[in-house]
Formats: structure tokens, sequence, C-alpha cells
């Protein structure tokens, strides 16, 4: 005896329904990948340690990276592993998780002279004019390179430690405000803290 087709329609109908519902899944799925490739990582250092176990030792590698949009976001993070590309993706995926906003001044320099300390590393961070580029060592130049400053002079006066510098340099980019941030912390407006002209400079720089 034949059997009566189900309510459900055509067996390819059917297939047709299951396919559309698996690309719309997939392209759900996708839309975060494509938010975090606007990311650029920078590898700072990755250095071989070794645990010294019972009988002999035990060697591993350690990666300090920076994560940065270049658009005024950016993170660190440290990883390890047996194998030196699995001890980057961990210090990727740890920096893309402690990202922070920067604010800039005209999307290039910092709005004012910081200092930044951590441990033994000791780091002062000073706004320059447009044209003076990146003057700055190694571990701060990765850390501007993906914020997007173009122009900022920096100085390290502690230690030249790696993760020691990395770690001051944030913790100077954390204390980093906007002129629009104090006005509004104060109560006030732009134009009285920086003055009529540069007030409306700066805001029209903001909106723009």
């Amino acid at each position: 005896m034949a059997r009566e087709p189900r309510s459900g329609g055509e067996p390819g109908d059917q297939e047709n329904r299951r396919g559309r519902g698996r690309g719309r899944g997939r392209d759900e799925n996708r839309q975060p990948e494509r938010d975090q490739d606007d990311l650029k990582d920078k590898l700072v250092t990755i250095n071989r340690v070794a645990k010294v176990v019972k009988g002999g030792r035990r060697f591993s590698f350690a990666a300090l990276v920076v994560v940065g949009d270049q658009k005024g976001r950016v993170g660190w993070g440290a990883g390890k592993a047996r194998e030196v590309p699995e001890a980057i993706r961990k210090a990727t995926e740890r920096a893309k998780r402690t990202m922070i906003r920067v604010p800039m001044r005209e999307g290039r320099t910092l709005h004012h002279d910081v200092i930044g300390d951590f441990g033994a590393g000791r780091v002062i961070l000073r706004a320059a004019p447009q044209g003076t580029g990146i003057i700055a060592g190694g571990p701060m130049r990765a850390v501007f390179e993906s914020l997007g400053i173009g122009d900022v002079v920096a100085k390290c006066t502690g230690t030249t430690n790696p993760h020691n510098m990395v770690k001051a340099t944030f913790a100077a980019l954390e204390r980093v405000t906007s002129p629009r941030a104090v006005a509004t912390r104060r109560g006030k407006k732009v134009s009285d803290i920086l003055g009529a002209k540069k007030g409306e400079e700066v805001v029209e720089a903001a909106n723009g």
C-alpha cells in the first residue's frame, strides 16, 4: 500500500527549509568574527621559560601581545604554552577581553601629558603637534600603533622590562581624559574650562 504524503509538504521543500535555516545560523555566527577581524594584533615579546620538575626541566613559551582597532581602543594580554602559536593565541584572546578606550585629540594625539607607573616601570607620555610621529621605544610603540595615535612623544624613565613598560603605558592611558569629560564632571561647559575659542574648536573636532 502506498503511503500518503505528510502534511509538511514535499521532501524537497523540507530540505530547502532545513538548508535555509542552516545558512541563517552560519551567517549569525560569522558576525562576531567579522567584528573581531577589525582588530590588529602586535607581538611585543616572546620568551622561553623553564620550570624545574622531577626528572629535569619543562620548557614553555611566554608571549606578550597588544591588540587594537587603531581607532581609540587597545588592550594587552600575556599567554604561556608549550608551543609558540598557542602562547600567542592565548595572549591575543586575553588582550581582546581587556581592551580600553582612550580619548584622543583630533584623532591623532593625546589631550594632555600624563605619567604612568607600574612596579619599577615609569613612563611619560606627551601630546605632540601634527607631523611629529610616534617617538617611543619598542613596547610603547606597539601600543600607540595599535591604538591609532599618530603624534606622541614617550619616554621610559624606569625599567625597560617589556611587561612593566606596557603595563605602565596602559596605566598612563587610563588616566587620559578629554575636556568634554572634565566639563561634564564639573557641571560646566567646555568653553568655561578652555576658553571660548578653544572650547569651540574642541567641540567642533569632537562632532566632526
